[in-house]
């Protein structure tokens, strides 16, 4: 069984940077294509960051290019979601899933419990 834990989230100023861990029990991160989506209050969960099994292709929402960068450690068995620039639009609950390589999540078999990120002054 596939368990994901996500931890980092917090409380940033705008502008301010946040990293975001997705740790990864029962598959080897090596063979699992993972994303980050976020959901706001009263709105759909959306796509942020994919990245595929070998690293090599990774993908991001328009809003976050250039402000997100999205990696992970097979040594550690961990996905990351560095988060710079931060804007309060940015506000929202932040899962990793795993599973698939796709912006749509009803293609992901896999979900971790969410994390909090709030930016506000």
């Amino acid at each position: 069984q596939v368990q994901l834990v996500e931890s980092g989230g917090g409380l940033v100023q705008p502008g301010g940077s946040l990293r975001l861990s997705c740790s990864v029990s029962g598959r080897a991160l090596s063979t699992y294509n993972m994303a980050w989506f976020r959901q706001a209050p009263g709105n759909e969960r959306e796509f942020v960051a994919s990245i595929s099994f070998g690293a090599r292709n990774t993908r991001y929402a328009d809003s976050v290019k250039g402000r997100f960068t999205v990696s992970k450690d097979n040594d550690k068995n961990t996905m990351y979601l560095q988060m710079n620039s931060l804007k309060p639009d940015d506000t929202a609950v932040y899962y990793c899933a795993g599973g698939a390589f796709s912006r749509n999540a009803p293609a992901y078999q896999d979900w971790g419990q969410g994390t909090q990120v709030t930016v506000s002054s």
